[in-house]
């Protein structure tokens, strides 16, 4: 066993060595943990901002004026007042992206208890805008409205006071999303590709003739590709998830990082392992690549991060509980956004070690065959 370790251990130490003299590889790693994040991060916008807006106020009273002044910027622009006559001319030319119709006498309808009809005009074309911007169009009309209640010292009458509470993110800011997203899906590509080019660059530079002849097993040498890649990428995840997500990006890191970075060392193991079995089945880097693409692909569109796994058909929910990036993001976001503790993310990790040991032995198999057949 100890001969084991220490050949692993040499072995990794020339991975090392191999990757530090890679300039390109090198390169892109660390534009994948700080660029890519930030740009990722910060030029997806799924909030409403700037939105054009107009409101036909056919009311005219102090409770439209203040329905008027709540749609505020960042979210909408200053709206124009138009004319009932106009909307369908001004919304098929695309000029607004909502118009809100509020009818003759509202305000006096909502003193006597009635229920008024207000009408928003939605071009749907603009479907971020439509899905978004209508509800808070609509929150803002229903606190408007408590507010000219509880001005007027008759909030009673109003008949439903909804107290919202969002956890874990107050403001609903997408950046705080997308940023960890962003930061997993680089964990996620990187170890596949860095481990899966560690493996081919032996075949296509003639160096696995050399391991070959030398008093070292094949499982020593997986082990090594798996640790020294494995290594690098935890190494640059601590430090984009401190100073690019944390301090760039102002992103707060709610739980532990030690066990985040705990957690995604276990991620490593099983993300390696399955890169190693893609690489002992293509036959250069071309191929790799090809063959890599889309199941890094599978791996994170269907883990649950930017798409919840309860709107995938339920025979897709069952078969994806044997991708490694499902368990991931769960744990992931527990940790990072919930700060829960060990006691709550252990059968995540337990799943990871036995998805990790169950591709790590696919992936001896067919490395024993790759070496067999070079020899």
């Amino acid at each position: 066993m100890g001969r084991w370790l220490s050949n692993a251990f040499r072995l990794g130490l020339k991975e090392l060595a191999s990757l530090a003299s890679d300039k390109i590889l090198a390169i892109f790693l660390v534009y994948s943990f700080s660029f890519a994040i930030y740009n990722q991060a910060t030029g997806v916008n799924t909030e409403i901002t700037n939105a054009p807006i107009a409101v036909v106020d056919s009311d005219r009273s102090a409770l439209s004026a203040r329905i008027r002044d709540g749609l505020l910027k960042p979210h909408f622009r200053r709206p124009d007042l138009i004319d009932r006559g106009d909307v369908d001319r001004i919304m098929d030319r695309g000029i607004y992206s909502f118009v809100l119709d509020l009818p003759p006498h509202l305000e006096a309808d909502v003193v006597k208890g009635r229920v008024p009809a207000v009408q928003l005009n939605i071009d749907a074309t603009a479907m971020t805008y439509a899905g978004i911007g209508g509800t808070y169009i609509e929150s803002i009309v229903q606190q408007e409205t408590k507010n000219y209640f509880k001005a007027r010292g008759i909030e009673a009458q109003f008949p439903i006071t909804p107290v919202i509470r969002a956890l874990f993110n107050p403001n609903l800011e997408g950046l705080w999303f997308h940023a960890v997203m962003e930061l997993l899906e680089a964990v996620t590509m990187l170890s596949i590709l860095l481990v899966g080019a560690a493996v081919l660059r032996e075949r296509e530079r003639g160096t696995i003739e050399h391991l070959l002849v030398m008093p070292v097993r094949a499982s020593e040498i997986v082990a090594a590709k798996i640790w020294a890649n494995g290594l690098v990428i935890l190494a640059a995840t601590g430090l984009s998830l401190v100073l690019v997500v944390g301090a760039v990006l102002n992103v707060p890191i709610q739980g532990s990082i030690t066990l985040f970075l705990a957690g995604t060392a276990i991620y490593l193991f099983a993300v390696a392992s399955l890169g190693i079995l893609l690489a002992t089945i293509a036959n250069n880097m071309p191929q790799f690549s090809l063959l890599a693409l889309p199941v890094f692909m599978i791996l994170f569109m269907l883990s649950g991060g930017f798409s919840p796994l309860e709107s995938m058909p339920e025979p897709l929910q069952i078969a994806i509980q044997v991708s490694p990036a499902v368990h991931y993001v769960k744990f992931a976001q527990s940790v990072l956004y919930r700060a829960a503790g060990i006691d709550i993310v252990w059968r995540d990790l337990a799943v990871l070690a036995g998805l990790g040991t169950v591709f790590l032995g696919f992936a001896l198999l067919r490395f024993r065959k790759m070496l067999a057949s070079a020899g």
